[in-house]
């Protein structure tokens, strides 16, 4: 594996200002913030995306997530809603191939935006898309 940077913060190696740390995760500032606040949360473990992380490796962020968020709200910063992201493969806009959860603070006016061509699907087109999604579960 080549070297990589969140492993690097999670070990203590590289520098970040930590915010929060258990035997878990570890959630830090982003250096690139969207917004001041802007929280990485990190699991210990090195999973690339979602595809090798199991529920033991995603519930611990989540319940981070969830904790930073709330911090975030009462913290001073200004915060009046959050936004969690987790992109999963270069497609989608991944960067650090270091499973991550971001914890955004949002305000009205805050420069983040989030775009796409949001289209109506028919329900014939959307059943179609769930019977292939249903049959990949199985």
């Amino acid at each position: 594996m080549e070297s990589c940077v969140f492993c690097e913060i999670v070990a203590g190696r590289a520098e970040a200002s930590v915010v929060h740390g258990d035997d878990d995760v570890v959630a830090v500032l982003d250096h690139r913030p969207a917004t001041p606040g802007h929280v990485p949360v990190i699991p210990r473990v090195h999973a690339s995306g979602l595809a090798e992380a199991g529920d033991a490796v995603g519930a611990p962020i989540w319940r981070a997530a969830r904790r930073v968020a709330a911090a975030l709200r009462v913290s001073g910063l200004r915060c009046e809603g959050v936004r969690l992201s987790l992109a999963d493969g270069e497609a989608a806009g991944q960067d650090v191939f270091h499973l991550h959860l971001h914890v955004v603070p949002r305000y009205r006016g805050d420069g983040v935006v989030v775009s796409a061509e949001w289209r109506r699907r028919s329900r014939e087109q959307l059943d179609r898309d769930a019977a292939l999604i249903r049959d990949a579960l199985a």
